[in-house]
């Protein structure tokens, strides 16, 4: 079996931007990018990433990032890893089709936005509801949405939107709040045009082309929210259950990291897998070109 100096496992942007610095460095990285799609390509228009001034469009991002690393000569695989293993000269990965043995890897697997599972979240999904009001917050300028959530992430979406849309409305399942005392304060100091919905349920995101409303479930009964989008903000999964524990994690399941080497040696993560903070385009491309770095270093230690 061919030993591959890096395998990289992602089908995100971090994972095409360490692709395209390890074929640039003639490394011959493999890619197992995984039959699921990358949260950048269930995202409609980007407009915060440098060097697109008109913004260009999620799944053109990456497409065009996995052009670039192709050129090199990165190899490309969709299979999802489902097996992680160190053995003598680097680490075994298994797919349901094949094993593959690799010097070096570099982690992108992403992480999964929590959904409610209701009807109306997916079949709206960029097209009214989203998952990141740093991203899109500007384009609900003079809207009304609703954020679903209750910790600081769900404090963080509304502040974040609080500076564009006309109206909000927090809708949370239980009787307070779970986010961090001062994140709460800066939300409930800002009431003017936020509405907070305690004990209530949601139900159905509602909509024809874009959405139009979200149906809720409180003390009263049920009732429809008219608004233009829904922010999920129950927070993240990291995409890790392959690992078998063989990494070391943090608390919150995330790759545990310093800087973007792991527990392991020749072993890197890059991207929302290790980045409970930022999880943004342009922060994951920069831990991919990282890791792709570290990746190059540690081989030519190795020879």
């Amino acid at each position: 079996m061919k030993t591959r100096n890096v395998i990289i496992i992602g089908g995100g942007i971090s994972a095409h931007t360490a692709a395209v610095y390890t074929a640039r460095a003639d490394l011959s990285p493999l890619v197992l990018s995984g039959r699921g799609l990358d949260q950048l390509s269930q995202t409609s228009d980007v407009e915060n990433y440098p060097g697109f001034p008109e913004g260009i469009l999620g799944p053109d991002l990456i497409s065009n990032a996995k052009k670039q690393a192709q050129k090199f000569g990165a190899e490309y695989i969709g299979d999802d890893v489902t097996g992680f293993k160190k053995v003598s000269g680097g680490y075994k990965l298994t797919t349901a089709k094949e094993t593959y043995l690799g010097k070096t890897v570099i982690i992108s697997s992403g992480a999964s936005a929590r959904k409610l599972g209701i009807p109306g979240e997916d079949t709206f999904f960029g097209r009214g509801v989203s998952t990141c009001a740093t991203c899109d917050a500007p384009f609900f300028k003079d809207k009304k949405v609703v954020i679903v959530g209750g910790g600081d992430s769900a404090m963080e979406e509304t502040m974040a939107l609080y500076k564009f849309a006309s109206e909000i409305h927090l809708v949370h399942r239980r009787d307070s709040f779970r986010a961090s005392k001062i994140m709460q304060k800066r939300v409930l100091e800002s009431k003017d045009k936020i509405t907070i919905h305690y004990e209530t349920e949601t139900l159905e995101v509602l909509g024809d082309k874009f959405v139009s409303g979200v149906k809720i479930k409180d003390a009263a009964g049920e009732s429809t929210l008219d608004c233009d989008g829904m922010f999920l903000a129950i927070g993240h999964i990291p995409n890790t259950a392959f690992l078998k524990g063989a990494v070391k994690l943090d608390n919150q399941g995330y790759i545990a990291v310093d800087g973007v080497k792991t527990s392991l040696p020749g072993v890197y993560a890059a991207g929302d897998v290790m980045d409970p903070h930022y999880r943004q385009a342009i922060t994951s491309a920069g831990t991919g070109c990282m890791s792709a770095l570290e990746a190059e270093k540690y081989l030519e230690l190795l020879e």
